[in-house]
């Protein structure tokens, strides 16, 4: 739902900054920036995400100098769009290049590793950057086999067992609410993001976009707002993101 901050005049809209020590995380599948009237503007994308003022964006399905997109290295492209800081995780080779996930962030990551996850038909990882305060991971979940989405939970619960600061899970979990992927991520994960359909941008029919904190003793969640942008044509997924206060 639209937040009090919002203005909305059909696709316009703008996001004030969060207070201080709000942290705004976005999630965003943007399908290499084409869009659902086919044209491929990452100027469009990019105005998205500065339209939203994340502090970080988990970003998904991009492309790094395949032939299918002219050589683009597309996260590299949004970062000089955004301002932002970048750190790839690719998942597979594909047509001369890479195909992964993303983050942009604002604050420069003090490290990053990635790990795969399963993928019969496409393999798929795990991105995970630490920040001075918090990690966030950004994942993309194969679509085609419930074993792998349940893999890949379970890989992804093992890399968030030994947290000693806060943990964000954002990215596109190909699986709904009350599915068996999201029982197995509720078993370290608090869902912080709310059931708001996703996917597809213009008709949204599922809820597959998510936002996570790590279940914790040392720490709770504050979730200021959870939104779901109205943007219908930049991506066959709709942005979402929450403004989060961690509280020790």
């Amino acid at each position: 739902m639209p937040s009090e901050n919002e203005r909305q005049d059909g696709r316009e809209y703008y996001y004030e900054r969060p207070a201080e020590g709000v942290l705004r995380i976005l999630s965003y599948n943007v399908r290499n920036c084409i869009g659902m009237d086919g044209k491929t503007d990452f100027d469009r994308v990019a105005d998205v995400i500065n339209r939203i003022n994340p502090d970080v964006v988990a970003i998904q399905e991009l492309d790094s100098a395949t032939q299918r997109l002219g050589g683009v290295f597309v996260l590299e492209l949004l970062a000089e769009k955004t301002g932002m800081h970048y750190v790839y995780g690719p998942a597979i080779d594909y047509q001369g290049g890479k195909y992964g996930n993303g983050v942009l962030s604002r604050e420069k990551p003090v490290g990053y590793s990635s790990v795969p996850l399963p993928g019969r038909q496409e393999r798929r990882s795990l991105l995970m950057v630490e920040y001075s305060g918090f990690f966030l991971f950004a994942t993309h979940f194969n679509n085609a086999h419930p074993g792998d989405r349940h893999g890949a939970a379970l890989i992804t619960n093992y890399e968030a067992r030994n947290a000693e600061k806060p943990i964000f899970l954002a990215g596109d979990i190909n699986d709904t609410p009350g599915s068996r992927t999201l029982e197995l991520l509720s078993e370290r994960w608090i869902q912080l993001s709310g059931n708001e359909f996703t996917v597809g941008s213009n008709n949204p029919v599922r809820c597959i976009d998510f936002i996570f904190g790590v279940e914790h003793p040392g720490f709770e969640y504050q979730v200021k707002q959870q939104v779901v942008v109205n943007e219908p044509v930049a991506s066959d997924h709709l942005p979402v993101f929450i403004d989060v206060v961690v509280k020790k």
